[in-house]
């Protein structure tokens, strides 16, 4: 285990360093006064884009520009986002405590109904409930995301104005800058907690109901059919056959005993989805004009800003390395019958 774990981060560095490479050289297309905003440190250089262009060599080869930016990536700056108005790394840090909450809130959705939906259609195979659940996961999946979406926000909001869209209602944003709301972690949910401000909590939760039940409903017909393989797979082992005959009633036999191994490859699966929300869920972020790393790479992408879509493409690729490191991990965790030598 340990030396999978070296081997694995021995390679991180590596990945990384190709991912950025070819996000780099991508930008390579773009004009040098394009290209100019990944250097800034302040908006007022925008208007002496030249010196900046000469003072950092964007007019070199691609690899001399690609280790100047390197560098500077390492040391944390990744330049300036004019769509932001903020250094990129400020900007990220702003927005991502607002996708996290939503990631969290959308995987507890997705992991208990596509668990239980999953378990459900197993143990009533070819009836009327497995078709029906079967049915209603792969309806939840073939709709596009941004048609529900749209539905839901123009049936709960348009026609019975429950969830308003955004991050907060303008009464939690007076009371966030009022002075005597204290910001601990950048996480509003856990925030509003530590203040003991439950007018905060339900108001920032209700803004998370539309897109983290968007995202779950196109998200949890994955979780269902690997669910549902998988007990049908334990269901049918000796293991199982033997606790039935001890006497043991269906709900035990289901949940304590094939439903622990049967909940494996769902831990990996929900692990990789979970990573799949953090780096952003552009669409429903958009949809639902929500502030979070999602809509900044989309603003950053519709106003050209080169700085914002490689930090925010960065993000990303350095949270999906992690996650299959980390979901590989767990899975031998779970998992004593996995030798990975």
């Amino acid at each position: 285990m340990v030396r999978y774990l070296i081997r694995r981060l021995m390679m991180l560095p590596l990945v990384v360093l190709g991912v950025t490479f070819l996000l780099f050289f991508l930008t390579q297309r773009l004009s040098p006064e394009m290209r100019a905003s990944l250097y800034v440190k302040d908006p007022r250089q925008m208007g002496s884009l030249e010196e900046v262009i000469r003072q950092y060599g964007l007019r070199d080869n691609v690899f001399k520009q690609y280790g100047r930016w390197l560098a500077q990536v390492a040391r944390g700056d990744l330049g300036y986002s004019p769509s932001a108005n903020m250094p990129v790394a400020q900007a990220i840090k702003q927005y991502f405590p607002a996708t996290v909450q939503l990631a969290l809130v959308t995987m507890v959705l997705v992991v208990f109904f596509g668990v239980w939906f999953g378990v459900f259609s197993a143990v009533h195979k070819d009836r009327w409930q497995d078709t029906l659940a079967r049915v209603i996961s792969v309806g939840g999946f073939s709709l596009p995301i941004f048609v529900l979406g749209l539905l839901l926000l123009m049936l709960f909001y348009g026609k019975l104005g429950w969830f308003a869209p955004g991050g907060y209602s303008l009464q939690t944003d007076l009371i966030i800058h009022s002075g005597s709301f204290k910001m601990y972690t950048g996480f509003l949910l856990l925030d509003a907690v530590l203040n003991g401000n439950g007018r905060v909590f339900i108001d920032v939760l209700s803004h998370l109901v539309l897109p983290a039940v968007t995202l779950c409903i196109g998200s949890f017909a994955l979780m269902v059919r690997v669910m549902r393989s998988s007990m049908l797979e334990e269901l049918g082992k000796d293991y199982v056959r033997t606790a039935r005959a001890k006497g043991l009633l269906p709900r035990q036999v289901v949940y304590k005993h094939a439903g622990k191994n049967a909940i494996i490859p769902v831990i990996t699966l929900a692990g990789i989805q979970f990573i799949r929300l953090l780096g952003g869920t552009v669409i429903v972020e958009t949809i639902f004009d929500y502030p979070g790393i999602g809509r900044f790479g989309v603003i950053a992408a519709q106003q050209l800003d080169i700085a914002g879509i490689l930090g925010f493409s960065l993000m990303v690729a350095v949270l999906f390395v992690l996650g299959n490191l980390l979901s590989d991990l767990l899975y031998t965790a779970v998992d004593p019958r996995i030798r990975l030598d």
